[in-house]
Order: C-alpha cells, then sequence, then structure tokens
C-alpha cells in the first residue's frame, strides 16, 4: 500500500503550477494577523503585526507557534530492529522510553518499544526517511517506515508562564523535576491524544491530531491570552540549545516579574 499522500514533498510540480502546503491553523494563525511565506514547500507564518507583543510574551508570559510543517516518520519494528535501525541512521543513539533524544537536530522519540517516530525539519524529510527504510531493509524482521507528516499537526508552546498555559488544560506535570528537558510525554492535552516534548528551558513542543488543529489552537490560545500571552512566527522562535550547552531561550525574568505579570493578567 502506498502512503505517498501523506508525504508533502511528493507533490509534483509543473509549468502552470507549484503546490504549496498548508499546515491545519493557517485560518487561524492568518485570523491573529500572520505573514506569510513559502519555505521548503509550506506556506509558514513567519511573523504577526505586532513584533513587540511577541517579545513580550516570549520574555515574560507565553508564546505558541504552529509549528505543524516539521517532518514527522513512525518506525514500527521489532525492539531490536528498531534499535539497530535507530542507531544506524541516528549517530548511534540508544532510546530509552519517556525520553526524546536529540540528534542532528532532529528528535528521536520512542513511543513503545516497537515504535519510535523521528521529527525533524522540513528539508532533512526525504533524505532521512530514505536512509530510515534503507536501514528496515537489514531488519531481520517485519517493519515499516512511513511518513506522518500530515497525520500530525504540532504546536511549540514557549515562555516563562508555558506551564501554566498547560495546567488550564492538561493534567500533566510538567514540573522541571518530574519532566526535565528532553523528556517525552504521551498524555490527553485538551481531551486529545497528543505527544509532549520538553525541548528546552521553559519550551515545549507537542503533537496532537492534524484535523483537531483548529480547536487545539483555540485552546491554547484562550489560555495563553488570558495571561497576557500572544502567537509568534517561525522567524521568533529561538534555537533549541544542543545538550551540553548554555540555554538558547531568551533572557528570562525574575520570579518576581513572572508573578506580576501574571497578577496582572
Amino acid at each position: 500500500m502506498s502512503f505517498e499522500f501523506l508525504m508533502p514533498d511528493a507533490a509534483v510540480s509543473d509549468e502552470r503550477f507549484t503546490p504549496v502546503a498548508r499546515t491545519p491553523m493557517q485560518g487561524s494563525a492568518s485570523s491573529a494577523g500572520a505573514r506569510f511565506e513559502v519555505r521548503d514547500g509550506w506556506n509558514l507564518a513567519v511573523a504577526y503585526g505586532d513584533p513587540e507583543r511577541g517579545a513580550r510574551a516570549l520574555a515574560q508570559t507565553a508564546a505558541w507557534a504552529d509549528v505543524s510543517h516539521l517532518g514527522k516518520i513512525e518506525i514500527q519494528a521489532q525492539p531490536d530492529d528498531l534499535s539497530a535501525i535507530v542507531a544506524a541512521c541516528a549517530d548511534g543513539a540508544a532510546l530509552k522510553l519517556g525520553e526524546a533524544a536529540r540528534v542532528d537536530h532532529s528528535w528521536w522519540c520512542p513511543l513503545t518499544r516497537s515504535r519510535a517516530l523521528v521529527i525533524c525539519e522540513p528539508a532533512r524529510l526525504s533524505e532521512l526517511r530514505e536512509a530510515l527504510a534503507g536501514a528496515a531493509v537489514e531488519a531481520s524482521g517485519p517493519t515499516s517506515v512511513i511518513e506522518v507528516t500530515t497525520a500530525f499537526a504540532a504546536m511549540t508552546v514557549l515562555g516563562p508562564l508555558s506551564r501554566e498555559v498547560f495546567a488550564r488544560f492538561s493534567a500533566l506535570d510538567l514540573r522541571p523535576k518530574v519532566t526535565p528537558i528532553g523528556a517525552l510525554r504521551p498524555g490527553s492535552i485538551a481531551r486529545q491524544p497528543a505527544i509532549l516534548i520538553h525541548e528546552d528551558q521553559d519550551r515545549f513542543l507537542f503533537l496532537f491530531g492534524w484535523g483537531t488543529a483548529e480547536y487545539i489552537w483555540t485552546v491554547v490560545s484562550d489560555a495563553a491570552e488570558s495571561l497576557g500571552g500572544a502567537p509568534v512566527g517561525l522567524d521568533s522562535l529561538p534555537a533549541i540549545a544542543a545538550p551540553g550547552e548554555p540555554d538558547a531561550a531568551p533572557d528570562q525574568p525574575s520570579n518576581a516579574d513572572v508573578e506580576e505579570v501574571a497578577s496582572d493578567a
């Protein structure tokens, strides 16, 4: 069975038309004042009309961004085969349940002992998909490598009050001692099945069903805006700190500043 309909990069251009992929939250982002650019075949919200509002949200409260364009590949194989495939394509990484491995700007997420999800930038998607398929050929048992980019929408929530945003619609315990940086938490978010990664200090990536994206946008925006938050474009997202490097997130305010912002909201 072919799964090419799940592969945005498999769309074919001709002299008359170049297909452009769109995320399921484009309408919501447009209504919020987003400015779009086409990058890697996707029409993406890269900025919003009030950059100062977004900067305040990042530094003082909470912000959110649509990152549904990120490539997603699901691997299923027997545990030993899965470990070998991942090691071959992720620089020898060994996956551990409950943790996401950051390798070459991609997240490697073990969901079960026989199932893993890879999340990467669109520019790397085709190369990584081919590498995984090639490694799967060497497996001793049945395996599958399926692109699921358009099965999962994705959103990044970040800022000093990002945990408070999630607390308003999810029971996941995101305290640093329970969910440290790199933690992987499948669970219920806004009463929807989701996968959450603690990407960096006060920064969380979560995936959810493509068809529920507009609902999730509404839930997140209601929670974040009540705290003084705002949507931000991709150009405002800070780089994720590599393991062992200083945090790449913007300077964080003191606890007193955060409490003052929260009380004002």
